[in-house]
């Protein structure tokens, strides 16, 4: 985990507490220390500031997933595939299916 990278994305959320983007950020840089639990923390901070953050709903997936979660894993991607739809990201749609078909 960056020290620098978090030190800034806290500055960032002082001045924005409810940044989808830094909190994204945030949960991203917890997920690469293998820190699963504030990963998915920050990811569920991020989708509640925007649901249509559909790569909070893969990425917190990924960090259950990699926490032996797969139920947990599989519920949050079934949720980001109905946010995806509704927002007609083609993209995510077809990255969190594929996920989805992977782990079920």
């Amino acid at each position: 985990m960056s020290q620098g990278r978090i030190e800034l994305l806290q500055k960032m959320l002082e001045e924005d507490p409810k940044d989808a983007f830094c909190r994204y950020g945030m949960a991203q840089e917890y997920l690469k220390a293998g820190d699963y639990v504030n990963a998915v923390l920050w990811f569920d901070k991020t989708i509640e500031s925007d649901v249509d953050y559909c790569y909070a709903y893969y990425h917190k997936a990924r960090a259950l997933e990699q926490a032996g979660k797969i139920g947990d894993a599989a519920a949050t991607l079934r949720t980001g595939l109905e946010r995806a739809r509704a927002s007609g990201d083609t993209h995510a749609i077809s990255e969190i299916q594929s996920l989805l078909d992977q782990i079920s």
